[in-house]
């Protein structure tokens, strides 16, 4: 029996996928792009890929178009720590790879948030179980980080290495379009859909101690809310529209 043309799409597809020419959570070409690559229709391409969606390769999202499927990295919100601690609880092994360590004069918009002169700076690339799933960049007091090396922001969390007592952070998290730069770290397409967070951590003072910007691809990430009953004591705060 002849294979049908969508059947040919979805073999071809499927074995690039196969051979990680594309890796979990990386957006596909657009079904236009596709659409021209294969000399076919876009009912063709859309076919092909709903049926590898049916065997769990693909999925798609609305605004996003068609990417390869993988469980995302998930973060819960609850409660303040690392991401790589979450990982590391359900069984994926973190890494991080510092792309930078620097003292440098704070930007305008960081000495408006810490209220000092000169900062430390380190962006880093975190992977997990060897994916990239966030850029990550903080800024800390040099005055807090005059002691650290690069070789201590390699082996422990900011958390662990300053010397204050934490009480709390707040958490900012919007929709963004990936950066040329952002886009290579993350293995995604320059435009990409992307979460933008940003925590800024005080100490038990209120005294601003680490800023902290964290870049991941929206397609392989999810963040979760534990939301009590309206009968709790205590609920969830801090969500608001973007004026």
């Amino acid at each position: 029996m002849r294979e049908l043309r969508y059947q040919t799409i979805a073999g071809d597809l499927r074995r690039r996928l196969t051979a990680g020419e594309f890796s979990a959570g990386r957006l596909l070409p657009s079904e236009a792009e596709l659409s021209e690559a294969y000399g076919a229709s876009r009912v063709t391409v859309r076919k092909a890929l709903d049926a590898l969606r049916t065997e769990g390769l693909v999925d798609a999202r609305q605004g996003f178009g068609w990417f390869v499927a993988g469980a995302p990295v998930r973060q819960q919100l609850g409660r303040l720590g690392t991401i790589e601690e979450q990982l590391a609880a359900s069984g994926i092994v973190p890494e991080r790879r510092v792309l930078e360590f620097a003292f440098v004069p704070a930007s305008r918009r960081v000495r408006a948030v810490l209220d000092v002169d000169n900062v430390l700076r380190v962006r880093r690339l975190n992977l997990a179980d060897g994916q990239p799933f966030a850029r990550v960049t903080v800024w800390v007091p040099e005055a807090l980080a005059h002691d650290l090396s690069r070789a201590d922001v390699e082996r422990a969390t900011f958390y662990e290495l300053l010397a204050v007592q934490i009480a709390g952070a707040t958490q900012t998290i919007a929709a963004s379009a990936a950066s040329t730069a952002d886009a290579t770290l993350l293995e995604i397409e320059p435009g990409a859909p992307v979460l933008r967070c940003e925590r800024l951590t005080r100490s038990i003072d209120g005294t601003p101690v680490l800023l902290a910007e964290h870049v991941f691809p929206a397609t392989r990430t999810e963040f979760v809310v534990d939301l009590p009953s309206v009968d709790a004591s205590m609920a969830p705060s801090g969500l608001r529209l973007v004026e």
